[in-house]
């Protein structure tokens, strides 16, 4: 099980911020995807982050960028729930996990109805789905993070998760979140880099970093292309922090 000391021990390997590329359904070329996450991890970025779309296997490409980097956290922003049974990701992280101790991390979520519907399956109540893939995600030997957008899905994240993993929210918000999970869960939150700039990006890591953050990743659109957003967040890497 995850103790207090591993939780710890993340932290500092996270450092305070991480970089995310987006990648769509269409996945891009396995040497595109390994020069892309060397360059991250050569600027100075210790965690990499990866989303996942119905279609493209987020853990997958995490054994991939994880093999492919020497020392850097991987983590999901999000697994989603609907792509894969609570059994078949538990059993994929805990062999991530063994191979890579240390820098692997599991953020599921339950997204959105569309993905739901897109696999066939009711999206029913996200409170009650979030809650039944957590309680298969026990004795676990990776940390695991929910995406959490609102206090009820925050308090789903304290009771059975490592931590929350919201996105795209306030400094404010984040501030509830670090209120209502205690002081040592993990709290990891997304910020996407849109338009911003690094003057932009740092105003709002350092927000929520005061509000409680202990890592903030800064992530590109899911539909940009992936070698320029890498090229991007790699640029943005000395001047964040």
């Amino acid at each position: 099980m995850t103790t207090a000391d591993d939780i710890r021990d993340l932290r500092v390997r996270l450092g305070p911020v991480g970089a995310c590329i987006g990648v769509s359904a269409s996945a891009p070329a396995i040497a595109e995807q390994v020069a892309g996450v060397r360059e991250l991890e050569a600027s100075g970025y210790r965690a990499i982050w990866t989303n996942e779309i119905v279609g493209a296997d987020a853990l997958v490409r995490s054994a991939l960028w994880l093999a492919a980097t020497a020392d850097a956290v991987v983590g999901t922003c999000i697994a989603n729930a609907w792509v894969r049974p609570a059994q078949t990701a538990h059993a994929a992280a805990t062999q991530l996990a063994q191979a890579f101790p240390g820098r692997f991390v599991l953020g599921v979520g339950v997204g959105w109805p569309q993905q739901a519907a897109s696999v066939r399956r009711e999206y029913g109540s996200p409170l009650q789905t979030a809650r039944h893939y957590l309680d298969q995600l026990t004795d676990r030997d990776y940390p695991m993070l929910l995406a959490a957008n609102g206090p009820r899905m925050t308090a789903v994240a304290a009771e059975l998760a490592d931590g929350a993993l919201p996105a795209g929210q306030s400094p404010q918000f984040t501030a509830q979140v670090r209120d209502q999970i205690g002081a040592d869960r993990l709290l990891i939150v997304y910020v996407p880099v849109g338009e911003s700039g690094p003057d932009e990006l740092n105003d709002a890591i350092s927000q929520h970093r005061a509000m409680g953050a202990y890592h903030v990743v800064v992530g590109t659109p899911y539909d940009a292309d992936f070698e320029a957003a890498a090229r991007r967040l790699a640029d943005l890497a000395s001047a964040l922090g």
